[in-house]
């Protein structure tokens, strides 16, 4: 297996893979960490385009568990199924994205909302910390254990998702997002933006709100593993799997 994870730029990609494939065996599998290039796009140059999918992992890569599988228009599916089980057995949770589209699943979903956050922000209807809080506080601790489609389900009580629908579903054509447009990147905003981000981190370091993050992300995976749930549940299939090995050693 080979993994790349040079800069997100295709030219650069693809000049790897071209230096890869004249030395790799053959049968070797590539893999590419790209957040967003659709591999038909990275595999359109290849001599073995068969052997190359996209692994997108999220940050940070020691702890989240999700890794996003996407077939390009020339690999063999038999790929996609070895990634599945690889990935897998190392603990992590391998999602197979079907359908090749820019941007894959997560990242077309975490780009909507800070999309908006952004607009929030540059039309001064909140702050950094105020978005952050709308987040952090209420539905992001939902977003860990069930996502966005189970949520709602839940909320609709007994009706689920059908009761949500018929509800609130017509609301989703009211103008109350920006979600189509990007507010200008202006230096000035850049900066505002920088300048409130720099203020929530509260004297604190990089090094320090990544130690931080990392252990409420421990946390909150053990909790989740106490349910059986979530990203709990890969977190107990790995470690059952280890304590397995470690017997067998």
């Amino acid at each position: 297996l080979i993994i790349e994870s040079v800069p997100e730029r295709p030219d650069i990609k693809r000049a790897v893979y071209a230096e890869i494939e004249t030395t790799a065996a053959d049968d070797a599998i590539i893999t590419s960490s790209t957040s967003g290039i659709m591999p038909s796009e990275l595999q359109a140059e290849m001599r073995h385009p068969e052997r190359l999918m996209v692994a997108h992992p999220f940050n940070p890569v020691y702890l989240l568990p999700l890794v996003e599988l996407v077939a390009g228009t020339q690999t063999d599916n038999k790929y996609i199924e070895w990634g599945k089980s690889f990935f897998a057995d190392i603990g992590m949770h391998p999602l197979h994205c079907r359908v090749e589209i820019a941007g894959f699943l997560s990242d077309r979903l975490q780009e909507a909302l800070w999309r908006e956050a952004l607009w929030l922000l540059h039309d001064k209807v909140a702050t950094a910390d105020e978005i952050d809080a709308a987040i952090a506080y209420g539905p992001g601790l939902r977003w860990a254990q069930m996502g966005t489609m189970q949520t709602f389900h839940l909320a609709g009580g007994e009706g689920g998702m059908r009761a949500m629908l018929a509800m609130f579903g017509p609301c989703l054509k009211w103008p109350w997002t920006k979600l189509m447009d990007v507010p200008e990147l202006t230096d000035d905003f850049v900066n505002e933006v920088g300048d409130q981000c720099e203020k929530q981190a509260a004297g604190l370091n990089p090094r320090e709100l990544e130690r931080i993050r990392d252990d409420n992300l421990i946390a909150i995976q053990r909790a989740l593993k106490g349910n059986d749930w979530g990203a709990g549940k890969t977190l107990a299939r790995y470690e059952a799997k280890m304590g397995r090995a470690a017997n067998d050693d």
